[in-house]
């Protein structure tokens, strides 16, 4: 089952960078939970209607947002841990941005459930459990 997890996480990213909500949808529960970094401050983007805004506000503040898989791994059954590139230039300020994160999707019977976005590859790995 690891594997396929591997490749429904790659098929999801894919379907952020072409802005096909319905394609990443597919890959997810009804009941998915998107936290990122900004979480503590914006909230949790949960259920469908969660990922539909999080589309959203990618496209309003950074249209040309894409996601790059730096490397992809099992961590464990239903688990997996992915290095990504992030680049967008802001809507507003035209400015480029650039950020490596570590995210960690955890999934239940080949969907994912949820995914927890780190800005500190260490955390990430921590929350994967494969540091302690």
């Amino acid at each position: 089952m690891s594997q396929e997890n591997v490749e429904i996480v790659r098929r999801a990213v894919a379907a952020v960078n072409q802005r096909d909500i319905d394609g990443y949808l597919a890959c997810c529960t009804d009941d998915v939970q998107l936290i990122t970094p900004l979480a503590d401050v914006t909230g949790a983007y949960d259920g469908r209607e969660g990922i539909r805004r999080f589309f959203t506000d990618i496209t309003d503040t950074g249209p040309d947002f894409k996601l790059t898989v730096e490397r992809l791994e099992t961590a464990g059954r239903d688990r997996v841990l992915a290095f990504m590139r992030v680049t967008a230039t802001g809507r507003g300020s035209g400015i480029p941005q650039e950020r490596s994160t570590g995210n960690v999707y955890d999934l239940v019977e080949g969907k994912i459930r949820r995914i927890q976005i780190f800005t500190d590859p260490g955390q990430a790995l921590e929350a994967a459990g494969l540091r302690g």
